[in-house]
């Protein structure tokens, strides 16, 4: 099978369904498709179904601004979350447009024809080409097929089971068990309350500490507004209340961090009296890594009235019945839970190539934080790493479309991030010290030193941008007329 459409989709997660919505919103009349690896709508929603997943940021700012959230948790579950987008999805006619099934393999850019051909692999082993003016890549950036494990000495010889939670067995009983959760970042914090009702205990055993804040599980606020107000306006007020809180407060750590680690560090001291301090003490300032939000105190609860620990220790190794410590402790364990993180991906892991020329993501420089140097008509959807995914997502789904109607304003068939442009230094894409970060450092897109190449963590001042942009800064454009001689050298 093979066809042609305007845009081409890759992802039919929160990321895919609202650059959708933005694409009909703000750019009527094109065509578009959706290809998904999956068999539903959801990505990180429908992926993750470990006990207790759930938002690790309010769902005012995670949610579509242009479609209300008016479920009474602020911090919701992941069930929530997917009917959510399943619902937006329907109610705007997004999944019709949406071809499951559909894993993308290879994407070829051809400046002769100003197209992209785009090759997917079908479930039932055949193979899918759709040819695209511009390719939307909002498959996020971690793999699907496969988490970040650690290789822990004497795993092999663990006579329980070893779960990690990015594939969850539906199966799993760990009622009355001793578990173990290995790692201290958002996915343990959210294991340990929610493992820990039904467990016989529940161990959180982190090599680092993590930050943790301590925030309602509901706005209280917002949903008495909601019975005498729109929804929508509710909606909007309490998204920009969230958002200058959430975006306030990293600024103020990061402007402050004597003084934000002292707060963070006294709060978490008084609502778990008796850990020990080391337990509770990261050694990096704060937002050097992502901080962890619990939902109404939940993780501390559950260890105040013993049914969770945390232990701060590495791994020695593995044993037939637990883990051993290199303080000579040693924890039993039935089950044992290794939410050590991620593996972070470039380009949803899709073979690019410009006229032939594969491409390397190393090498691209990230432009407006959603285009790159020298690649032709294709964006890349990333949120941000210190706020809702969601507030900067946003921006990218109105950038796109604005792109569009450029082109066809200006009788552009593509256009080109120029890539001769002054960058400035090499940073990071994503700006935290976190492993599996780090890890991906020589995978993923950088960052120049300024704008329009600097990847920023500041949604006032993108949002500022957004408004003002300039779509023809360090832009390289090819008319329509110019077809197909035009061949500019996008090495």
């Amino acid at each position: 099978m093979t066809d042609h459409v305007d845009v081409l989709i890759v992802g039919a997660g929160l990321s895919g369904i609202g650059a959708a919505y933005r694409l009909q919103e703000r750019a009527p009349g094109r065509t578009y498709a959706v290809l998904e690896q999956r068999d539903a709508i959801g990505g990180t929603w429908d992926l993750f179904r470990y006990p207790g997943v759930r938002s690790d940021s309010d769902m005012y700012t995670l949610s579509f601004p242009f479609e209300p959230w008016t479920h009474p948790k602020a911090i919701a579950d992941g069930d929530d979350i997917r009917h959510y987008l399943e619902a937006t999805a329907a109610k705007h006619g997004i999944t019709d447009r949406i071809r499951f099934g559909r894993r993308v393999t290879t994407a070829e850019w051809s400046s002769q024809d100003a197209t992209w051909t785009v090759t997917s692999t079908v479930e039932d082993g055949s193979t899918e080409v759709v040819t695209a003016s511009f390719l939307y890549l909002c498959s996020g950036y971690y793999s699907y097929e496969e988490g970040y494990t650690p290789d822990f000495p004497g795993l092999e010889d663990f006579e329980g089971q070893v779960v990690h939670p990015q594939f969850w067995p539906e199966d799993l009983d760990h009622a009355g068990k001793e578990v173990v959760v290995i790692g201290s970042g958002a996915t343990a914090v959210t294991l340990l309350p929610s493992m820990a009702k039904d467990a016989a205990k529940v161990t959180m055993l982190q090599r680092t500490p993590t930050y943790v804040l301590s925030q309602p599980g509901s706005d209280p606020v917002a949903n008495l507004a909601r019975k005498v107000l729109p929804a929508s306006l509710v909606h909007q007020v309490a998204r920009l209340r969230y958002a200058v809180m959430t975006v306030g407060f990293y600024m103020f750590c990061r402007a402050f961090p004597k003084a934000s680690r002292s707060i963070l560090l006294g709060l978490t001291g008084k609502s778990m009296p008796g850990v020990d301090r080391a337990s509770l003490t990261p050694p990096y300032k704060p937002w050097d890594q992502r901080l962890c939000v619990v939902p109404g105190g939940d993780l501390y609860k559950a260890v105040r009235d013993g049914s969770a620990a945390i232990v701060t220790d590495v791994i020695t190794e593995f044993t037939p019945k637990g883990v051993a410590l290199a303080s000579g402790e040693h924890l039993d364990a039935d089950i044992v839970v290794t939410a050590t993180g991620l593996k972070l991906v470039a380009l949803g892991q899709i073979d690019v190539s410009i006229d032939g020329v594969k491409v390397d993501p190393h090498e691209l420089y990230t432009y407006k934080g959603q285009m790159f140097s020298g690649v032709p008509n294709l964006a890349w959807c990333v949120g941000y790493t210190n706020a809702s995914w969601t507030l900067r997502a946003d921006l990218t789904w109105k950038y796109v479309a604005d792109y569009l109607n450029h082109l066809d304003a200006h009788g552009y068939a593509y256009g080109i991030p120029d890539p001769d442009s002054d960058f400035g230094h090499d940073a990071r894409l994503l700006d935290l010290s976190s492993g599996y970060i780090a890890r991906a450092d020589e995978l993923l897109p950088r960052s120049g030193a300024r704008t329009p190449w600097k990847v920023r963590q500041n949604w006032f001042l993108d949002s500022w941008d957004a408004r003002h942009t300039d779509l023809d800064e360090d832009m390289v454009w090819v008319r329509r007329e110019d077809l197909p001689a035009a061949k500019p050298d996008v090495a």
